[in-house]
């Protein structure tokens, strides 16, 4: 056996132990065109999609109010979090276009699905919370805030410089 096909075989049967663990806990799954793991969005969980920066605002207001989520992260620069289903973005969020909402059945890439520029990997592992998937309130707010506060640090540069005018 060559080492690629030991690697696949590797990899596959990591997929497939992933696969079940998600199961196993309530996580649905849809089937994807190739080697990834997809999670099913719209009955157990959705997920919403951020930028990295943002992602590590969230976790770390989440943190500070003693919250714990699971939370993934892309080779793309995105983080994402699980959270219950069948939740809307307020108006504020909807108006960001990297911030994106998965639902209604969408199949989110998850960990340890290899994409082209590296690999999908827990940030925080879902094991680490029992796989509860956090209200939907949690993590948006959260979200709202980092979006906010990431506002308020682009345009403070701009305040300073309207000051020394």
């Amino acid at each position: 056996m060559s080492r690629w096909d030991s690697y696949r075989a590797v990899y596959g049967a990591e997929l497939r132990a992933a696969a079940r663990e998600y199961t196993d806990h309530g996580w649905p799954l849809v089937p994807g065109p190739g080697a990834e793991v997809l999670l099913a969005t719209g009955e157990v969980l959705d997920v919403v999609e951020v930028p990295t920066a943002v992602g590590r605002q969230v976790c770390r207001t989440l943190r500070e109010a003693g919250e714990v989520v699971p939370v993934a992260a892309t080779p793309e620069g995105t983080w994402w979090f699980p959270m219950s289903p069948r939740h809307t973005l307020p108006a504020e969020l909807s108006l960001h276009a990297d911030v994106v909402l998965h639902t209604d059945g969408i199949g989110v890439v998850a960990p340890p699905t290899e994409r082209p520029d590296g690999w999908v990997q827990w940030r925080v592992a879902p094991a680490r919370v029992g796989y509860r998937v956090p209200e939907a309130s949690v993590v948006v707010d959260a979200i709202c805030d980092a979006v906010r506060n990431r506002a308020a640090v682009s345009s403070e540069p701009e305040r300073v410089e309207a000051l020394q005018r």
